[in-house]
């Protein structure tokens, strides 16, 4: 335990500081403090001294250089137990300051909200974060406390305990210090790559941080520990429902992916299950979309995710009141609708906002970091290319495109089937694109889909003939493939004898 004798106060954040520093002064600590801070104190009716008090400098450059001085910070990193460090700091009469309550300006809180690169320059810390490091390493013998969520508990055990602070806060909070400096940096380090117009967004050292820290019930399994790190609120608005979870969370990103991509010139209604869709659907009105959708595959749809791409009305949350979902996402309900879908208390609605576009994918594996660019190609009309005879019509390059959006969004190996703005059906992450076709057609035939006409999408390109042999068989008469085997011109060959179209996007779509 040590007594706190002397704090240092510095912050951005003053809610609740107020608290903390009365109970300091109640414990007769001396307390230093610097320009707004300084007056917010004095306001308060306590006993402050200004920090040029202690240095014999007053704040400079616009207040960029304030407390940047020796005796400061030999106040704070000067060991209480080494004779030497003891002896100058006799020589060269420096206090000993045994706390440091600082907090840094709010980048990222400004970078959010759209500031501009001088505006965000400035909110640069310089001396914020070298205090909090210097406490924070010097933690035998200082508390830092550089997140405002902690002034109060700090105030707490100071009133427990009288004035006195354990070495396991000290420990703990020296951590959460550190936390914040390299969060703080890794920030700012990507918003200095982003203004010097960087080609690729994969810089040679991958720094990222990401906070608040949000606890999840569990993991992907119950017997595993797990917690979402961000701003779900730059997505959505949770209106009502249990909270979420990590594969609720995982699902709705798949959803809100999806649904993204096919736009907004129809009604569209997505059902997805582990991340895959089991229900897609466009129409000309949205209960239309979510029918349609809901007859490609009722039996997966149960407890499944829902993603809409209007808001919602009331006779289509008459329609969803009857389904079990665990999560609806639009990007707005009705007065009535949520009256309807919010009856049941643990139905999680999302109210979708159109956050920022994610840019990059992370995967951890062997103990580092898999990084890459997140798969934001769509493919337009004027991209495709005839590789058979027989050339598509308009309809079958809406059905081919539209296919081509559900693929790129299914666990490879995949084929997607679909008709008329319609998923008929997937085969999902399949060892062979043969078996990923013939669970498409069997899914389809199963409930009733009539493959005559249909649409075939493929993620990646076909080695062999066999998948267009399959599709001619049931009556699939158009295809959409990436191209790039050496062997293009077998299935193109097998195309053409067997009356079927086919167009290449030159983009492959796995998704592992």
């Amino acid at each position: 335990m040590i007594k706190i004798k002397t704090a240092l106060l510095s912050t951005f954040y003053k809610e609740g500081l107020g608290h903390l520093a009365k109970v300091l002064d109640l414990y007769q600590a001396d307390l230093i403090s610097t320009g707004g801070t300084l007056e917010f104190l004095r306001n308060l009716g306590l006993t402050v001294k200004p920090v040029e008090s202690l240095t014999d400098f007053p704040e400079m450059l616009g207040g960029r250089v304030k407390t940047l001085h020796p005796k400061v910070f030999g106040g704070i990193l000067n060991r209480r137990d080494v004779p030497g460090d003891q002896a100058e700091i006799a020589e060269y009469d420096i206090p000993a300051i045994d706390m440091v309550v600082v907090n840094l300006y709010p980048f990222e809180e400004t970078l959010r909200n759209g500031g501009k690169q001088q505006d965000l320059i400035e909110k640069i810390d310089i001396g914020g974060v070298s205090l909090i490091r210097a406490a924070a390493k010097n933690f035998d013998y200082v508390c830092i406390v550089a997140d405002p969520e902690d002034y109060n508990p700090v105030a707490m055990e100071l009133e427990q305990n009288s004035g006195f602070i354990s070495v396991e806060t000290r420990k703990r909070l020296a951590a959460k210090a550190f936390a914040i400096t390299a969060a703080y940096d890794a920030a700012i380090s990507q918003y200095l790559l982003g203004i010097q117009g960087e080609k690729s967004d994969l810089p040679d050292v991958f720094v990222q941080s990401f906070s608040p820290k949000n606890e999840l019930r569990y993991g992907e399994n119950p017997h595993q520990a797990a917690a979402f790190y961000g701003h779900t609120d730059e997505v959505f608005i949770q209106i009502s429902g249990k909270e979420l979870s990590f594969n609720n969370l995982v699902d709705a990103e798949a959803a809100s992916d999806l649904i993204a991509d096919l736009g907004n010139e129809k009604p569209c209604a997505v059902i997805i299950k582990h991340t895959n869709a089991c229900g897609v659907a466009r129409a000309d009105g949205l209960t239309k979309a979510f029918e349609l959708a809901l007859a490609c595959d009722p039996v997966s749809a149960f407890g499944g995710v829902i993603a809409l791409n209007r808001k919602v009305d009331p006779g289509t949350a008459r329609l969803l009141n009857d389904l079990f979902f665990e999560i609806l996402m639009a990007p707005g309900f009705e007065n009535q609708a949520l009256e309807v879908l919010a009856s049941k208390k643990n139905r999680i609605l999302l109210e979708l906002k159109g956050g920022p576009a994610q840019k990059l994918q992370v995967k951890s594996l062997f103990g580092g970091l898999l990084v890459q660019e997140k798969d934001r190609k769509i493919t337009k009309p004027e991209e495709l290319k005839v590789l058979t005879d027989l050339a598509p019509d308009q309809q079958d390059i809406d059905n081919l495109l539209f296919a081509n959006i559900l693929v790129k969004h299914t666990k490879s190996n995949t084929i997607v089937l679909v008709k008329n703005d319609v998923l008929l059906a997937s085969g999902t992450g399949q060892t062979s694109r043969v078996d990923a076709l013939k669970q498409a057609i069997q899914k389809a035939k199963s409930f009733g889909f009539e493959l005559k006409g249909a649409a075939m999408a493929s993620d990646a390109f076909f080695p062999f003939p066999d998948c267009v042999e399959i599709a001619a068989a049931e009556g699939i008469s158009s295809v959409i493939q990436p191209g790039g085997s050496i062997r293009d011109q077998d299935s193109i060959d097998a195309c053409n004898r067997l009356k079927i179209k086919m167009v290449s996007t030159g983009t492959r779509h796995f998704k592992h």
